[in-house]
């Protein structure tokens, strides 16, 4: 009897929010007694970043793994195990980061330009109570990181006047788009963005910003990063390992307040998800 041969196809979300197709083959031993070829377990192909099997959670997922800082190639045999220790101890993370994704607020969203997207009068109430909504957490914020879009700059410029002295970055990475086709598709969704276009900024945002803390950092920090919904919710899926391509099953209240943990062994928590629960009823809204 012939030898069978298996092909298998797996959709694979990749950076640059396009999707690429997986091919993994079951290999084929020896046949046996009776014919049938025995097969063996796929393993995934080399090109795709990762061995280990399908399911299985990447503790290396922000390529910051101390082990994999290391040009092992360049170890001391003499002295040995000592060395290592020492080279590892070097990259190892020590503290832990906190994120805290705000979407920004309501907006005028028939602005034929950008600059014409402004926020509302009820955008600004609540831009307003999330400020008072973060400053009363008592923390020490490190930085607030924000779009540069109209919307994220105002909502910025409300909140930050209830975190003073905290520094301001804006950045075009955090800008909206569509970061990655989604999947199950939804048919009344099309966007005008290109997923290749804006998917690949997207991505380029979350390696820069979501990642565990720099080895030489040695205090926790606690971040905030005003950008939008589309970007707040790839990033959420793709800092728990969670599939990107479902990122639209998300919804995100305008100002509400996401909060990520990233320990220092890469381990990521969520905290909280679109909280808006220190707002009204009434000044809540998803526009």
């Amino acid at each position: 009897m012939a030898f069978r041969q298996a092909l298998q196809l797996a959709a694979c979300g990749l950076a640059g929010g396009s999707a690429a197709v997986l091919f993994s083959a079951v290999a084929v031993g020896k046949p046996r007694a009776g014919g049938d070829a025995e097969p063996r377990a796929a393993e995934p192909p080399a090109w795709n970043g990762s061995a280990r099997p399908p399911g299985v959670w990447d503790p290396n997922w922000d390529r910051r793994e101390p082990l994999s800082l290391i040009n092992l190639r360049k170890r001391n045999v003499e002295s040995g195990e000592e060395e290592l220790a020492s080279r590892l101890d070097h990259y190892k993370a020590k503290a832990t980061r906190h994120i805290f994704l705000i979407r920004h607020s309501q907006y005028h969203v028939d602005g034929s330009l950008e600059k014409d997207r402004t926020l509302t009068a009820l955008g600004r109430e609540q831009a307003e109570l999330t400020g008072l909504r973060l400053a009363s957490l008592g923390l020490k914020f490190n930085k607030i990181v924000h779009s540069s879009m109209t919307r994220a700059i105002e909502t910025t410029d409300i909140i930050s006047k209830h975190l003073p002295g905290v520094c301001r970055v804006s950045t075009d990475l955090l800008r909206e788009g569509a970061p990655i086709e989604p999947d199950p598709p939804v048919s009344h969704w099309k966007p005008e963005a290109v997923y290749y276009e804006d998917g690949a900024r997207i991505e380029a945002a979350f390696r820069n910003y979501i990642h565990r803390a720099d080895a030489r950092q040695e205090e926790d920090s606690y971040e905030i990063f005003i950008c939008h919904a589309n970007v707040i919710r790839y990033i959420v899926c793709r800092a728990l390992q969670f599939p990107p391509e479902g990122w639209l099953r998300l919804s995100l209240n305008n100002g509400s307040i996401t909060h990520l943990v990233i320990r220092p062994n890469g381990r990521v928590a969520l905290r909280s998800l679109g909280d808006t629960g220190f707002m009204p009823p009434d000044k809540i809204t998803r526009s």
